[in-house]
């Protein structure tokens, strides 16, 4: 079993102007709506990790032509809303969380079998969240005993469109039920406890199919046909969330981020750290393919503890790993409360982020649904990212403002959402080392 490990030394500094990866949850989408549209849908800036990698080879398999991608260029030959092709094999979907939640709903509505599997990461994550939804809009789909992959789905009689209460605020729930409700007879709702990215409901109206958004209540008529477009994927917030976290806590930074993806449903980052005292800059805004895109601006600044307002947990789920090493990183505590879907990410991010900063001097206690951090001086040690690419990225940011080295084990998949982050990192001023080891 192979083990990537980062080693980060101490100091160094964010400065220059740079371009962050596509954004991860528009390229998924980018690749499933194209390759249900009619006609050839082109696609620049497409990410090339292994998450969104394994969604165009799943559609591959479905029988979809697809070219690239090259350069972040990818070209979706589409196959029309009936087009897709059965796969005797199971459709393998690595660490994939979001490729699998959306793929069912897509999937549970097609006239053939398909066997959804994943890693073992992915194969522990819960997936009743979409199962029961989709039973009740009439799929027959079969789990393990615990409601977790593998994921095979039988053939579809007819799909009925449901008015469904979200349980929980989760994008790839509701985006599930929204692409099921592509093939089912009438007008399938979905209404969100809270507010989550919307990028499904864009991209759907950029492919033509109208969607009603009424404050928390989205609904989509069964039955409207896709037309390809062309899509330009920003850099991915989450991404960015790294260099944005590393610029606020590293003395003397000053770093440009270009062509972020600025949706407002995905920004609680920029909201969070200003009201810890950030920095932060937007400038050169613009709308492309109805996806909000700026650049951010980052000078070092100190910051301070906050009490996370509880609104803007969903718009930053992704985000509270680096969040919480720029909580090390402040005066005084910061507390995160009604965050209880972290536990159920590639990791539980809420249990081994307070463990990495213990290691690391910090006194971070965990909590149910959040944690509380009292900023201090981050010390010197080895933590463990158990495989989580977003736990390892922070632990390297934390490098910046450490006393001594840090060494982060498991830091594989990296490579899953942003492939580029070691080489991006050194050339911005991080002073990091990759070592492999069989």
């Amino acid at each position: 079993m192979k083990n990537t490990k980062f080693i980060v030394s101490p100091g160094g500094t964010l400065s220059g102007s740079i371009r962050v990866p596509g954004d991860k949850s528009i390229s998924h989408r980018s690749i499933m709506l194209g390759s249900i549209a009619d006609g050839v849908t082109r696609v620049s800036g497409f990410l090339e990790g292994e998450d969104s990698l394994a969604t165009l080879k799943a559609f591959k398999a479905l029988g979809v032509n697809i070219e690239g991608p090259e350069n972040g260029n990818v070209s979706i030959h589409g196959v029309g809303l009936h087009g897709l092709k059965a796969n005797n094999e199971a459709l393998d979907l690595g660490n994939s969380g979001t490729s699998m939640r959306l793929m069912s709903g897509l999937l549970s509505a097609q006239k053939f079998e398909t066997t959804l599997a994943g890693d073992s990461s992915l194969n522990q994550r819960p997936m009743k969240r979409v199962i029961d939804p989709l039973t009740q809009m009439g799929a027959t789909i079969v789990s393990e005993d615990n409601g977790t992959a593998p994921l095979n789905i039988k053939p579809a009689g007819q799909i009925n469109a449901i008015d469904y209460q979200l349980p929980m605020a989760s994008a790839q729930v509701k985006s599930c039920i929204l692409l099921a409700g592509l093939y089912a007879s009438g007008t399938t709702t979905v209404t969100e406890p809270a507010p989550t990215r919307d990028h499904t409901e864009r991209m759907l109206r950029g492919f033509g199919c109208e969607v009603i958004t009424e404050k928390n209540v989205i609904s989509l008529k069964g039955g409207q046909s896709l037309t390809a477009t062309d899509i330009d994927v920003p850099s991915d917030i989450s991404s960015a969330t790294f260099f944005i976290v590393g610029a606020a806590i590293a003395k003397d930074s000053d770093i440009i981020l270009q062509h972020v993806g600025m949706n407002p449903t995905r920004i609680g980052i920029v909201n969070i750290m200003r009201a810890m005292g950030a920095s932060i800059e937007i400038s050169n805004e613009k709308t492309i393919g109805g996806e909000p895109v700026a650049d951010l601006h980052i000078v070092h600044r100190p910051l301070k503890g906050i009490h996370i307002p509880t609104d803007q947990v969903p718009l930053a789920i992704d985000e509270f790993p680096a969040i919480f090493i720029a909580a090390a990183c402040a005066e005084g505590e910061t507390v995160l409360t009604g965050a209880e879907e972290l536990r159920v990410k590639e990791s539980d991010r809420i249990q081994v982020m307070a463990d990495g900063l213990n290691i690391l001097g910090i006194d971070a206690e965990s909590q149910f649904d959040g944690i509380k951090i009292q900023g201090g001086q981050l010390t010197q040690g080895e933590v463990d990212s158990h495989g989580d690419h977003r736990i390892a990225m922070s632990f390297a940011m934390a490098a910046l403002r450490a006393q001594g080295e840090i060494t982060i084990n498991n830091c594989d998949n990296v490579q899953t959402s942003f492939p580029s982050f070691v080489h991006l990192a050194k050339s911005s001023g991080l002073i990091i080392r990759e070592m492999s080891s069989e």
